[in-house]
């Protein structure tokens, strides 16, 4: 039994060894080495620049009214279609009383005057059937009463004008109805029934009553770095990513570049302006947030191969590692082309049938 048990331990201990022989042989075994590789191919390289901003009309106009007051009556709600000309709002006047008050008295006094002028030409008239006086000294009465008509006429219309705002026998549009002076959609109204609202003058930018957008004339406004503006041109073609809009791009062309840059959080801002291309029944909300891709230069189906597959030496010299074996690969200078920070076009030294080792 003994004499077992001594068998086995030996056996035990040998096959312990043998395991760990044959492992620490499997460890020792150098590992064969796997390249990944990847083939050149025709794509359109496009290098461009980003600015960001938003999509505005380019005619977009505040109303305002001409006269002081309170709003009686509102016609239209944001997104109404108006013309020109059209009402948008109707205005009560509350009159200054000092104003309304002289204006009162001097329409008294003008018809005083006016009773007293037409008695004295009335008076002058019959003396002047009798043979009295001369034709040249009743001429001077009449211009007198005409004069007076004249004055009565005009503090009665302006007094007319301080209480309605409008003269009622002129025929013109009056003050109060606040009218819409351009074609598009409403696009905000701030006030309502009951609003105090002001008029426009020299020292008051007046009550904005409604603001009314042509919205089938849009144009994207934005802000690009200084590094980046020397770059671009007017009548560069962009691309238009609308955030709030997924899967739609929008072309536009610009037209504006601003000659000086403001400062934003240390960095010099240039303004520029694009006008959209809207296709039929493509419709864009005021203020959109976008990001316009400006194309700077473009390649279009070119032999290309992702940047991360060169190697470079010196300044002047670029090579891949072209595969000329399963296991070997050659060194191959190249000459590339434009890029657009991922791809980039391959002038000459390359194939499509060539396989470019990827860098480990």
């Amino acid at each position: 039994m003994k004499s077992f048990l001594k068998i086995l331990v030996v056996f035990l201990v040998l096959g312990v060894f043998g395991y760990t022989l044959y492992y620490l042989w499997e460890k020792s075994k150098s590992k064969p080495v796997v390249y990944q590789t990847e083939k050149p191919k025709y794509s359109d390289i496009i290098q461009k620049t980003v600015a960001t901003g938003s999509v505005v009309p380019r005619k977009e106009v505040e109303i305002k009214p001409v006269v002081s007051g309170i709003i009686s009556e509102v016609y239209v709600e944001e997104g109404d279609m108006v013309k020109a000309g059209d009402l948008i709002a109707k205005i009560k006047l509350i009159p200054n009383m000092i104003t309304l008050n002289n204006a009162a008295s001097r329409v008294d006094q003008s018809k005083i005057n006016l009773a007293d002028a037409r008695r004295n030409f009335e008076r002058q008239a019959e003396l002047l059937k009798k043979g009295v006086i001369a034709k040249a000294d009743y001429d001077v009465y009449d211009t007198k009463y005409r004069i007076a008509q004249e004055e009565y006429k005009t503090a009665a219309e302006n007094l007319q004008l301080i209480r309605e705002g409008q003269i009622k026998k002129s025929g013109s549009p009056t003050n109060t109805l606040v009218r819409s002076t351009i074609s598009g959609m409403v696009l905000k109204v701030p006030v309502k029934q009951g609003t105090q609202v002001i008029e426009a003058n020299n020292f008051n930018a007046g009550t904005t009553i409604a603001t009314v957008a042509d919205m089938k004339d849009m144009i994207f406004r934005g802000k690009i770095d200084e590094t980046e503006v020397g770059k671009i041109k007017v009548g560069m073609p962009l691309i238009l990513t609308i955030g709030a809009i997924d899967d739609a791009k929008f072309n536009a062309v610009l037209t504006k570049i601003a000659p000086k840059g403001d400062e934003e959080n240390g960095a010099i801002q240039f303004e520029i302006e694009a006008d959209v291309k809207l296709q039929q029944n493509q419709f864009i909300r005021s203020g959109y947030s976008a990001n316009a891709d400006i194309v700077l230069q473009k390649a279009l189906h070119v032999l290309s191969i992702p940047e991360r597959l060169l190697h470079f030496e010196g300044d002047s010299v670029t090579y891949v590692e072209v595969q000329t074996t399963p296991d070997t690969f050659e060194k191959r200078i190249i000459k590339t082309g434009l890029s657009d920070g991922i791809n980039i076009q391959v002038v000459s030294g390359l194939t499509e049938k060539d396989i470019v080792q990827i860098p480990q």
